[in-house]
């Protein structure tokens, strides 16, 4: 670090003087020190716990005159606020690179003091993070957090020799040698590799936010992306998955399980909690999902199609009194989806594979407006549902077809000026928009399917 002379070498402008107004005395004869910091011009000022008689003020000097008691007791404090104003100055030269008269005065009065170094920014958010688990954030994204910092300690134990870095440090340099390092030493996929990345950049933006940053050094990093997997898995996938004999009982709930959410379109966590409160029967007898998302703490509404419904009735007897199904834990099915992926052939399968499916095959392909998938699956606004509801090549190819067959006849080419061919000059040419919608007629998805 360096020292605070040839720090204020650098800026040359700084300095901390102090003054009495003399105006202002109170009932008790004496005036209050005030303080003044100049910052490059920008100037601050802030008053003192110090009180002077104002005949021991000496205003060409900035302190009390004498050795009095009062005007010894009064120096000291002056001195050592004229000490600690020098040192934050100092530290945020070193950190930010930028300080301002403004920033000195709320360092020195507690005020939006944040965090310096890297890993402390990044425990204090994590601690942050934490506070809310249960309320509008799970537990398993604060583990992803905790396991990026985790990573960040060791990189910067092994690699740079230091227990922590200054957030000026996090440039474009030692992002790409975090990188290298998930990459070569620690021998982690892309997709891994993106994930602490995606951490360590809301840290760079939360000090941006903060002012303990000026520029965020992500700007100019351009990562590797990782192959891109498909999100949802295909229609005969789903069906091979739901016929298949499976002996192991662990095995076949974790499949009755995905099965479940990909008809509900429910999350593992939202799944894992579901009970009999979240269920509701309407004025038609048709049963209803209705539960709080647990990622974002908007409510979905779900009508329980057939496929759910015998699941839950094979499970019943598992029930216990909070809970409709008893779920392993999610590296426990990731384990079981492994074995799956074998006996069915499919490539890949996650449990968020599952609530794609709902976005696609069980709703969008059959019709259901996008509008309604996104209260059906919880989303605060419809552009999330849009990453979720991809259109199938089944589906295009369908309304591709039906859009062929609705507009056949109705238009012409036009022939050497003339009106279209098979069109009369007295017809009233108009189109029903419900023959454009190929969504608007196609038959809606019944229980059974």
């Amino acid at each position: 670090m360096k020292s605070i002379k040839e720090i204020r070498k650098l800026r040359s402008t700084f300095s901390v003087m102090f003054y009495i107004n003399r105006t202002k005395i109170k009932k008790n004869g004496m005036c209050q020190v005030l303080s003044r910091i100049t910052v490059d011009a920008g100037i601050a000022q802030i008053g003192t716990k110090a009180e002077i008689d104002p005949a021991l003020w000496d205003a060409k000097a900035g302190r009390a005159t004498g050795r009095s008691k009062q005007a010894l007791a009064v120096n000291r404090i002056l001195n050592r606020l004229a000490v600690q104003a020098e040192e934050h100055y100092a530290e945020m030269v070193e950190s930010r690179g930028f300080v301002s008269a403004e920033t000195v005065k709320n360092a020195l009065k507690g005020v939006g003091r944040r965090p310096q170094t890297l890993l402390a920014l990044f425990e204090e958010h994590n601690e942050e993070f934490a506070k809310r688990v249960g309320v509008n954030r799970v537990k398993a994204t604060l583990e992803h957090y905790q396991r990026s910092l985790a990573l960040l300690k060791m990189f910067l134990q092994n690699k740079c020799g230091a227990d922590d870095i200054s957030l000026r440090s996090m440039n474009l340099t030692f992002i790409e040698s975090f990188d290298i390092y998930l990459r070569v030493e620690r021998l982690m996929s892309q997709h891994t590799i993106s994930g602490h990345l995606i951490n360590l950049k809301k840290m760079a933006r939360r000090a941006v936010s903060q002012g303990t940053l000026k520029r965020d050094p992500f700007l100019t990093f351009i990562p590797e992306q990782p192959a891109k997997k498909c999100r949802h898995l295909k229609a005969d996938e789903i069906d091979r998955l739901m016929r298949l004999h499976i002996d192991n009982k662990s095995i076949r709930h974790t499949r009755d399980m995905f099965i479940f959410s990909t008809f509900t379109g429910l999350a593992y966590t939202d799944l894992k909690k579901l009970s009999d409160e979240h269920l509701s029967t309407d004025e038609n007898g048709n049963v209803w999902i209705r539960i709080e998302r647990s990622k974002t703490g908007t409510e979905s509404n779900i009508r329980l199609l057939d496929i759910p419904r015998q699941i839950m009735e094979r499970y019943r007897d598992e029930r216990t009194e909070e809970h409709i199904f008893h779920l392993p834990t999610l590296s426990c099915m990731c384990t079981h989806f492994r074995k799956l992926e074998k006996m069915c052939g499919i490539g890949h399968i996650t449990f968020h594979m599952a609530r794609h499916n709902f976005g696609t095959h069980i709703t969008l392909s059959q019709g259901v407006p996008i509008e309604t998938i996104c209260r059906m699956m919880g989303h605060s606004s419809i552009t999330t549902t849009q990453l979720y509801a991809k259109i199938t090549d089944d589906k295009l190819n369908e309304d591709g077809r039906l859009l062929s067959e609705r507009l056949s006849g109705k238009f012409a080419i036009f022939e050497d000026g003339l009106m279209p061919v098979g069109i009369s000059h007295n017809q009233n040419f108009r189109l029903n928009d419900d023959s454009l919608n190929p969504l608007r007629s196609k038959r809606r998805i019944t229980s059974k399917e």
